[in-house]
């Protein structure tokens, strides 16, 4: 009988912008530590809809998309399994409340984040703070890009 197909999993993380900081969750479930909001893809939904969905499910917050930071697809940036995650940029007003598999939830700022973060939370944020300072995003794609055969 022939092996399955092995697929990536589909998610999407959201920067929340509010109140001059971002918005993290502290996980209630393994792996645990500080997150970006995100989740799932769910059946037949666009990453647009799954992230206002998350965002809602795990802060309480109506979020607007803003932008399209990147896209992250290293096969261990998750332990449990290989995933691809579309980050997104967002606002949103008020103040964000755990919920969902979310533990605690607040807003922080660039020098005062809380440790220790999920994932490869941190290598993402850092690309975000490298955004807000004007870095083109096309210059954070190529840090992370290699052309096969170039090394």
């Amino acid at each position: 009988m022939a092996e399955p197909y092995r697929n990536p999993l589909s998610t999407v993380d959201i920067i929340i912008e509010v109140e001059g900081g971002i918005v993290l969750i502290q996980r209630k479930n393994p792996p645990f530590g500080w997150a970006i909001p995100g989740g799932f893809l769910d059946w037949g939904e666009t990453v647009e809809a799954c992230a206002v969905r998350e965002a809602r499910e795990e802060t309480g917050l109506a979020v607007r998309l803003e932008d399209l930071l990147y896209v992250y697809s290293n096969p261990d940036r998750d332990p449990r399994h290989h995933t691809i995650t579309t980050v997104f940029v967002a606002s949103a007003d008020g103040r964000p409340v755990a919920a969902d598999d979310a533990k605690d939830a607040g807003v922080f700022t660039v020098g005062r984040l809380p440790a220790p973060l999920a994932f490869d939370h941190g290598q993402i944020l850092k690309d975000y703070f490298r955004y807000r300072r004007g870095e083109a995003k096309r210059d954070i794609f190529r840090s992370h890009f290699r052309q096969p055969g170039r090394g």
